[in-house]
C-alpha cells in the first residue's frame, strides 16, 4: 500500500507567521516551489502560502510584502493528512477540498508536502488525471 509518507516530499521549509512576505517570497524562490507551510512559535503548521496569494493578497491591493506578514494571510485551519493515510485517501483529500498542495502530519507536526507532481511521479496516470480535472473543474 503506498502511503502519504510515500508520496511526499519529505522535509518541506516553513515561513514563520511573523516573516516579511518578501522574506517568503525569496524562500519560495530558492527552493523553486510556490508555496510554503507557514508555521507558528510552536513549529506547528498554521496556514500555507502561495506566490499566488502574495501577488493577489498583497501586490495586487497596494500592500507592502516588505512589512506584511505571512500569518496576516494565514486563513483558517489548513486541510493535512497523516504521514500513514493510502493514496486513495490522499487523493480524496485533495479532491474533496480542491487542493494542489497538501500537507502530510505526523503526530500533530508537519513531516512533508505533497503536491500535483509528487502524484503524478508516483500514482498512475488516470488517478492524477482525474484530480485534475476535478480541481481546475472548480
Amino acid at each position: 500500500m503506498t502511503t502519504a509518507r510515500d508520496i511526499m516530499h519529505a522535509g518541506a521549509t516553513c515561513v514563520q507567521e511573523n516573516e516579511t512576505l518578501d522574506a517568503a517570497a525569496l524562500r519560495m524562490k530558492e527552493l523553486d516551489v510556490g508555496a510554503l507551510p507557514i508555521c507558528g512559535p510552536d513549529d506547528r503548521l498554521h496556514g500555507i502560502i502561495t506566490d499566488r496569494d502574495i501577488v493577489l493578497k498583497c501586490v495586487a491591493r497596494g500592500k507592502d510584502p516588505r512589512t506584511m506578514t505571512a500569518g496576516q494571510l494565514e486563513q483558517g485551519k489548513p486541510v493535512t493528512i497523516d504521514a500513514g493515510a493510502d493514496a486513495d485517501q490522499v487523493l480524496e483529500t485533495m479532491q474533496e477540498h480542491r487542493i494542489r498542495r497538501l500537507p502530510v502530519t505526523d503526530d500533530h507536526r508537519l513531516v512533508g508536502m505533497i503536491s500535483e507532481g509528487d502524484l503524478a511521479r508516483c500514482l498512475p496516470d488516470e488517478k492524477v488525471g482525474h484530480l485534475v480535472e476535478v480541481i481546475c473543474a472548480g
